[in-house]
């Protein structure tokens, strides 16, 4: 009976505009906060009409920012296709065509698997989720934005050689809202290989959201935890002072929760240059383990590729100490979907199954200190699988 309420409210929904709603799940107190003047330090125009879809199988309906707000909070997932409207699918790039390879680089991954450690995740998922929300339209938003440019930058320069610094380069992909992407890029020592094979891309999204967007909003686990797992790949990838024979990219995503907006934006202008992508994958929340259940690295098999998925299941195998499980995620479900739209394959690993995920997030209680269930050590398997997947797609120069 709840979930048929919940079916209806979502259609009523779309079919109604500001100051037309019924009582839904948000409470009185939540009816207030969107009725409200926005608050201090949020730059967002509650009125304003976005472009959003639901499914390829329906056509994209005009919502204001209030109502994507009240659908995301009734479990909607969507695009806000209003900056990108259309699927401008990139040229099928040449690596779409070849099978991926049996793993053949295991003496150059586990030395950098050994390298890895919580310690570094731990000291800079604290410092992430102390700012009051990352949500993407907000001051502390860009803020913490800012602070991760800022410790990609520390951690290049502590523990990259001179001749690997080189290679590395740092830019902020600028959107309208403020908080802008950040992309990483480290240049292969083959321009050949890589304009044959393509481009080896990690992601995830930084900001945050409370299901009322002015709320705090911690973000521990989403997606701070995917954060910090990619970062701590990466510093492990220097600490080991490796040179990748492709490009390989570290892609931090702004305004997932607006609608995948940020990685829309960024796979749309990659598809619009040709950029050959070898592959893109995104870790969106690695950091819990249910209690009672076993621990595993969940692997969406729903909108996805599925040699690039079941080449993902082979590295967990060869590279982590706990299995993967299948699971599903649904439409539009998180950033490695802007590249599927994009017309280039993409995979998607997250903490569990999706029954046995995270309740906690969109909450003021995604913290990292809320249970022991949100687990580091479970967070450095989702690295241990950055460094096997970068290491083996991308290859090495020595």
């Amino acid at each position: 009976m709840l979930s048929l309420l919940s079916s209806l409210l979502c259609v009523t929904l779309l079919g109604l505009r500001a100051g037309a709603f019924p009582i839904d799940d948000f409470s009185v107190t939540s009816q207030k906060f969107l009725s409200s003047a926005v608050p201090d330090g949020f730059s967002i125009n509650l009125d304003e009409e976005r472009l959003v879809q639901f499914s390829d199988d329906e056509p994209p309906v005009w919502m204001t920012e209030r109502e994507k707000i009240r659908a995301k909070a009734l479990g909607r997932k969507f695009f806000d296709i209003t900056d990108t409207p259309l699927s401008k699918l990139a040229p099928a790039p040449l690596a779409a065509s070849r099978a991926y390879p049996k793993l053949n680089k295991q003496d150059l991954v586990h030395p950098v698997l050994a390298n890895l450690t919580v310690d570094g995740m731990i000291t800079n998922l604290q410092k992430f989720t102390s700012f009051r929300t990352r949500y993407y339209r907000s001051d502390t938003g860009k803020a913490s934005q800012q602070w991760l440019v800022q410790r990609i930058g520390e951690i290049t320069e502590e523990y990259a050689s001179t001749s690997l610094a080189a290679l590395i380069t740092v830019t902020e992909f600028t959107h309208p809202w403020g908080q802008n992407s950040i992309i990483l890029r480290i240049k292969g020592a083959s321009e050949e290989a890589t304009a044959e094979n393509g481009t080896v891309l990690i992601g995830a999204h930084q900001d945050s959201a409370n299901m009322i967007p002015f709320l705090p909003a911690p973000g521990a686990d989403d997606d701070g935890s995917g954060s910090v797992t990619i970062l701590e790949a990466y510093r492990g990838l220097l600490a080991s002072n490796y040179t990748p024979v492709q490009d390989v990219e570290f892609h931090w995503y702004s305004a997932e929760e607006g609608g995948l907006l940020g990685s829309q934006a960024v796979a749309s202008a990659y598809a619009q240059r040709s950029v050959n992508i070898h592959s893109m994958v995104q870790l969106d929340m690695t950091a819990w383990v249910k209690k009672g259940t076993r621990e595993e690295i969940g692997i969406v098999i729903d909108y996805v590729d599925a040699d690039l998925t079941a080449f993902m299941r082979t590295l967990i195998d060869a590279y982590c100490s706990i299995p993967s499980v299948d699971t599903k995620c649904g439409y539009a479900c998180s950033d490695h979907a802007s590249w599927s739209k994009a017309g280039y394959r993409s995979a998607f690993a997250i903490e569990s199954t999706f029954d046995n995920s995270d309740k906690n997030i969109h909450s003021t209680n995604d913290r990292l200190d809320i249970s022991p269930e949100f687990d580091f050590n479970h967070m450095l398997e989702f690295s241990k699988l950055s460094v096997g997947y970068i290491i083996e797609t991308a290859g090495w120069a020595k």
